[in-house]
Formats: C-alpha cells, structure tokens, sequence
C-alpha cells in the first residue's frame, strides 16, 4: 500500500485531537486536511476529495451522523471510507454508525497506533475489493445486484440499502447456499480487527429482510447465515 497516495480529512471540535492525528498520520507518510465542525467537514470533503474521513460524532452545526448521511448521498463519496470517533460505547451508537454508511468505529480516548493500525487495514480491504470485475451484475432468483453502481433491485423497484446492508448481502450471494458464520461476517463486512456489538449482524441481517424480502436469507440457529434458494 502506497501510503503517500492517500489523504485524510480529519473532522473533530477537539483541537488537541486534530494536532495528535495530524502529527502521527503524517509521520506515516499521509496527507492530512482538517475540520473543526460539521459545515467545515462538509466544505473541505467537497474541495479535497478525501480517500479517508475521520469524523467525531459530536460536533457544531452537523455531527458525524449528519455528515455521513450527506456525504454518503453524493456520488463522488459512496465508496469512501469514514471511521467514527466517540466517547460512546453503546451498541446502538455502533450499530447507527455502521447503518449510515460508516466502516469502522473507534471509541475515545484515541491511540494514534491503534487507529494507524485500523485505517491501515481498511485501506488493505478496499484495495481487495477493487479486483471484482467492474459492472459484474449478480441475479439470485428476483434480485439483482449491480455492484458497480451499489444498486439493488427487486424485480424493476430499486431497492436503498445502507453500506454495510450492502456489503453483506453481496458476501451473501457470493455463494448461495454457503453458511457464512457470524466470524466469518464479522471479518469480511466488518474487519476482523474492528470491534463491534453483539447485535450488529443480526440487526442488519432484519433489515436486509425487510427491505428485500423474508424468503432469501436463512437463519442457521447459532451458527451463521446463508442464501436460500427455492
């Protein structure tokens, strides 16, 4: 990984925290722009085009929520990935993160190694992920997947799926009738070195039913989960 290629926005109200980053990320060789509220996160993603943004969650004007959620709604920002920084630890905070679009999720007081280490990591699975042939097109059964453009579609009615809904349920169709294991999801959707909640698969898992239907993804009680196929 060509660490030089790379550049971080850094959104954060802290000043102490901006210049800690900053100082280590570019130690390692990153380019590294900042923001101090959710207007200015907003402004300096737009000019910079970002590969990687850092977002605190409380923040003036927008938090990190907010500027995901926005983010995530423009084109040019569908594939880039935003790590969370929080002083919450709560499964649901995780959990909203991760729905909106977010990729990791890193909790307060932050350890410049340990978050090198994550973001580092994600840039290794991002780089995977670009082998897939470009505008393969996936069916299973009434469902397509159209991977270049991150769409779903049930029969002709597109379906809205957050990043990670669709991330999974790509690793699902990879291979229908495969059990993929809770580890397994965990690692590949999520990053075996990430750390998440205990409810977070299974909360996407029902939204993924909800919004593509019931019959498609089978429970395999205390094990994991597959594509079922009628």
């Amino acid at each position: 990984m060509s660490k030089t290629k790379h550049k971080i926005l850094i959104a954060d109200d802290e000043k102490d925290i901006l210049e800690m980053l900053q100082y280590n990320f570019e130690k390692e060789g990153f380019k590294v722009v900042t923001a101090m509220d959710g207007q200015q996160a907003l402004d300096v993603a737009e000019k910079e085009n970002p590969d990687l943004i850092i977002l605190d969650i409380m923040m003036p004007h927008y938090d990190g929520v907010e500027v995901c959620e926005r983010l995530r709604e423009l084109p040019q920002f569908r594939d880039t990935l935003i790590i969370f920084l929080t002083a919450r630890n709560e499964d649901f905070t995780q959990i909203a993160c991760y729905e909106i679009g977010g990729d990791d999720f890193i909790i307060k007081p932050v350890k410049p190694r340990v978050l090198l280490s994550r973001i580092k990591a994600l840039f290794r699975r991002k780089e995977k992920s670009t082998r897939k042939e470009v505008g393969e097109i996936i069916a299973i059964e009434d469902l397509k997947i159209d991977q270049e453009k991150f769409l779903v579609y049930r029969k002709e009615d597109k379906i809205n799926l957050a990043k990670k809904e669709f991330e999974l349920l790509l690793l699902l169709v990879s291979k229908p009738g495969k059990l993929f294991t809770r580890d397994e999801i965990f690692s590949k959707v999520w990053g075996a070195d990430q750390i998440i909640g205990d409810r977070t698969i299974d909360v996407h898992i029902r939204k993924l039913r909800e919004k593509i239907g019931d019959h498609y993804i089978k429970t395999v009680k205390g094990m994991g989960y597959k594509i079922e196929l009628t």
